[in-house]
């Protein structure tokens, strides 16, 4: 059974719809049983609002930028049914879900919430359950999961779910490689001595010197006085 995720991310005006403020970018990066597929969503927002200074310092988008894009209502159709039935993989979930649904309900209260036609699984839950008591958020664990984000100099939300969709299939994929394993199995190659541990120098053979020698024949005597069979001389 085909099993479809979406992992997605926004940019926002702020930090609160409550307090009027709107998306103004959705990227979204899709994988099919784990794989990434290429049919990926993003765009841009017109939201009729200035843009929190605070917040064009984190993600470098401007009022200017989004002078001539579309709105939310001119996607909201095309974003509903690529997201609908799928489960979305998202960091601090909570956030981006609570911007969807308040879009979602300023255009039409009849479409309900992400999560009637969504799953959806937080990726920060997820690592501060694996990693408690450490940092988690995106730049964390790419560091801990050793995924490149070196190109990563502002938020952008494409940018954050492509980095977000390779530390999500780290962080639940198992061990890559183990140290005792074979070169060609801690590399994910195939090997004909697969399970078989990696022997960098020959065992040391240590034989019995002649008191524990003795003392072994005395014990098969022993045995054999009170009627045992001596496995070791028969």
């Amino acid at each position: 059974m085909l099993k479809r995720q979406i992992v997605l991310d926004t940019e926002t005006t702020g930090l609160s719809p409550q307090e009027g403020h709107r998306i103004i970018e959705i990227g979204c990066v899709e994988l099919i049983n784990r794989r990434l597929t290429g049919n990926n969503f993003h765009v841009y927002l017109q939201p009729d609002r200035l843009i929190d200074a605070e917040a064009i310092a984190v993600h470098g988008i401007t009022n200017e930028y989004l002078l001539d894009k579309p709105r939310f209502r001119d996607i909201a159709q095309q974003f509903y049914q690529y997201i609908e039935g799928a489960e979305l993989v998202i960091h601090n979930a909570a956030f981006d879900v609570g911007f969807i649904n308040h879009e979602f309900n300023l255009l039409s209260p009849s479409l309900g919430k992400v999560e009637t036609i969504c799953g959806v699984l937080d990726t920060l839950m997820l690592a501060r359950q694996r990693h408690p008591g450490q940092k988690n958020n995106l730049d964390a664990l790419c560091r801990r999961y050793d995924i490149n984000n070196s190109h990563r100099t502002l938020h952008g939300a494409l940018l954050d779910a492509e980095i977000l969709a390779d530390v999500y299939l780290a962080m639940t994929g198992g061990q890559v490689s183990l140290n005792l394993a074979t070169e060609e199995r801690s590399t994910g190659q195939q090997s004909s001595n697969s399970g078989q541990l990696k022997r960098t120098k020959a065992l040391p053979v240590i034989f019995a010197a002649d008191d524990e020698l003795t003392a072994h024949e005395k014990r098969l005597d022993l045995v054999q006085k009170k009627g045992g069979v001596c496995l070791w001389r028969s």
